[in-house]
C-alpha cells in the first residue's frame, strides 16, 4: 500500500459527521454524470473547472474521467497520472490505490488507455470494479463523471444510472441538435431523468440564457420531459490560455468571466433540492448493474 493510498484510508476514517449536512444527508454521496451531444464543446474542461469550484465551497469531490477514447483530464491539470482505472481492474488495486490529487488537491481517478474494457469485464472483475466504486460511499460529497459526448450505448449506462445529468451544449445550431437527441434517447429509457443545461462558450449572457431556455422548451413540449438551466460560460479567452498552460482556469484566472460564471453556476446547483431515495454510490451501482445486464 503506497503513503497516498494510506493517507485516504486515514482521512476516510476521520470524517465528520456533520460538514454543514443534516445526518439524514450524512454519508450520502451525490452521482453526477457530465456529458454532451457532441465533442468540442469543453466538457472536460467544464467538469473539472466544476469540481474544483464545488471543492471550494468545502465539498468533498472526486472526478472521473470516464471519457473513452478522449480521456484527458490529467492532460488540462499538467498531470501524468500514475494509476488509472485500467489498473484498477487489472492489477486489482483499490480504489484508494488509484486516487491521484491535482490542483488544489483536487481528486480524481485518469481513465487511461483501454477504458473502454470495463463495458466487456467479466461477472468477478465487474464484482470487483464495482466493490471498489461501493468504498466511496460517504466518503466524498460529490462524484462527477465526465462521461465521453455523443450517444454511445456504453456511456449511456453511466448516464442512466448517474442521480443526474449536466448536458453541457454551445449556441451553435448542430450542438443543440446533438444535445436534444441525447436527451431524447437518455428521456425514453429513463423518463423521470433529471438533467442540468449548461450553455458553454456564450458571447453574451443574453445568447446564453435564449440558448439554453429554448432547448428546455423543445424538451418540455415534445418530450413532457422538465430540466433546469444550470447557467451558462463566456467564451473567454483565459480558457484557450489555461488549457495552454495546462491549468485549470478557475484557479490560473479566478477573476475571469469564465471562472466568474462557474462559480454562479455552483451556487445555483447548491441551492437545489435535497436528494430523492436510491441515490449515492449504492443507488448508482444499483442502477448500473441493471442496465449491465
Amino acid at each position: 500500500m503506497n503513503d497516498q493510498a494510506q493517507r485516504l484510508r486515514e482521512k476516510l476514517r476521520k470524517l465528520p459527521v456533520g460538514n454543514n449536512r443534516s445526518d439524514e444527508d450524512a454519508g450520502r454521496t451525490r452521482v453526477i454524470a457530465v456529458t454532451s451531444g457532441k465533442g468540442g464543446v469543453g466538457k472536460s474542461n467544464f467538469s473539472l473547472n466544476f469540481a474544483l469550484c464545488l471543492q471550494q465551497k468545502g465539498h468533498r469531490v472526486v472526478l472521473f474521467d470516464l471519457d473513452v477514447g478522449f480521456a484527458n483530464i490529467d492532460v488540462l491539470m499538467g498531470i501524468s497520472a500514475k494509476k488509472n482505472i485500467v489498473d484498477l481492474i487489472d492489477k486489482r488495486l483499490a480504489i484508494w490505490d488509484i486516487i491521484e490529487k491535482g490542483p488544489n488537491d483536487l481528486e480524481f481517478v485518469a481513465g487511461g488507455s483501454g477504458l473502454s474494457q470495463i463495458f466487456e469485464l467479466d461477472e468477478v472483475k465487474l464484482h470487483y470494479f464495482f466493490e471498489q466504486l461501493a468504498q466511496l460511499q460517504g466518503y466524498a460529497d460529490t462524484i462527477i463523471l465526465d462521461t465521453g459526448a455523443g450517444m454511445s450505448k456504453d456511456m449511456l449506462r453511466f448516464l442512466l444510472s448517474a442521480n443526474e445529468i449536466i448536458l453541457v451544449t454551445t449556441p451553435e445550431p448542430t450542438s443543440l441538435t446533438d444535445a436534444y437527441a441525447l436527451v431524447k434517447m437518455a428521456h425514453n429509457q429513463k423518463p423521470d431523468i433529471r438533467i442540468n443545461v449548461v450553455v458553454n462558450r456564450v458571447t453574451n449572457e443574453k445568447e446564453g440564457r435564449v440558448t439554453g431556455e429554448k432547448l428546455l422548451l423543445v424538451a418540455h413540449k415534445f418530450l413532457n420531459l422538465n430540466m433546469n438551466l444550470l447557467g451558462f460560460v463566456h467564451d473567454d479567452v483565459h480558457v484557450s490560455k489555461a488549457v495552454k498552460k495546462q491549468h485549470p482556469f478557475c484557479l490560473a484566472y479566478p477573476a475571469s468571466k469564465a471562472a466568474h460564471n462557474l462559480k454562479n453556476l455552483v451556487s445555483v446547483y447548491l441551492l437545489q433540492g435535497k436528494m430523492e431515495e436510491n441515490v449515492g454510490i449504492k443507488g448508482f451501482l444499483s442502477r448500473l448493474r441493471t442496465f449491465w445486464k
